[in-house]
């Protein structure tokens, strides 16, 4: 076990060093001065070339790579150039709220998904199973920010039971920040929801035809006991998979509802940085996100022993 986990967290540093050097690369290859855009076309040459020196652009790119690593390493990923805020400070105040939002659609998204995968795995083919799996191919094939608009219109402005934006930290309200949350997570849920709908239902019918489901059904087991006790756990492999790697998707999908909701998470605070050229604060969400994404995978991989005792660790 020792020796899984060291070569998890080897693949971890692997992974996170493969993208930071493609973050950096890509920065360099941004079309014209990153200093003259963000001090704008009146700036003095000096006043550039003193931005420019700050952010290390008068470097090479392998020397300025090194330096932002070393400092990284040390819990250093800069401050913003625009508000002169550490880059770490920033991310611990958006963390919270991207963190709830992504928690509260992944709940939901399990919450619909597994049951309803069940149920239809027991009649496939049945008038319930042909509506869900249409409903998921539609959910599927839309949006979020698609999602986030129709469902914004139709519960905040025709509807009106949830709030249009704004956000209350819970330790303020939980009742207020929770109806503000609720919202943004079945945006970011739809999706996903469909997806483990999908391969959960496949997995069941498979398992549901095999011997030992056969043998329990001839034992007279109750359909019930035989769905939650003899077929989920098996069939969860696939599912347990897609939920790890969805985890970097539903982050992904977070600064979107965070713009169209006016959150002030993550997602907010990347598009401002993107828009006014704030290179430490895109750089330093990059790397956050990959290593979500990455530790992530490496905590399903753990699942798969406590799931079933026949997978032996690596």
């Amino acid at each position: 076990m020792a020796g899984y986990l060291l070569r998890r967290g080897l693949h971890l540093v692997l992974v996170l060093l493969l993208v930071t050097v493609a973050v950096s690369a890509l920065l360099d290859l941004m079309p014209g001065d990153p200093a003259l855009t963000i001090l704008g076309t009146t700036a003095s040459k000096a006043d550039v070339a003193a931005l420019d020196h700050q952010l290390g652009l008068d470097r090479p790119f392998a020397v300025r790579y090194a330096s932002w690593l070393v400092a990284s390493v040390h819990g250093d990923l800069g401050q913003s150039v625009i508000t002169k805020q550490p880059v770490l400070q920033a991310i611990q105040q958006g963390l919270p709220i991207t963190l709830e939002i992504v928690a509260l659609a992944l709940v939901i998204a399990l919450a619909v998904a597994v049951p309803v995968a069940a149920y239809c795995a027991r009649r496939p083919g049945g008038a319930t199973d042909v509506t869900a799996t249409g409903l998921s191919s539609v959910l599927l094939s839309l949006p979020a920010f698609v999602g986030g608009i129709v469902l914004l219109y139709l519960l905040a402005v025709v509807v009106p039971v949830v709030p249009v934006g704004g956000w209350v930290a819970f330790t303020e309200d939980p009742a207020a920040n929770l109806h503000a949350a609720i919202l943004p997570a079945v945006v970011i849920a739809l999706g996903p929801c469909a997806g483990f709908f999908r391969v959960l239902r496949a997995d069941m019918i498979t398992t549901l035809q095999q011997d030992f489901v056969l043998t329990a059904r001839a034992k007279g087991l109750p359909t019930r006991y035989i769905l939650l006790r003899h077929a989920l756990r098996p069939s969860l492999f696939t599912l347990v998979t897609t939920a790890g790697l969805t985890v970097g998707g539903l982050i992904s999908a977070s600064f979107i509802v965070d713009v169209i909701f006016q959150l002030p998470g993550l997602g907010n605070i990347t598009v401002q940085a993107i828009n006014t050229k704030d290179i430490p604060i895109v750089q330093g969400v990059t790397v956050f996100i990959a290593f979500v994404y990455v530790a992530a995978n490496a905590v399903v991989d753990l699942t798969y022993a406590v799931l079933d005792p026949r997978v032996q660790r690596p």
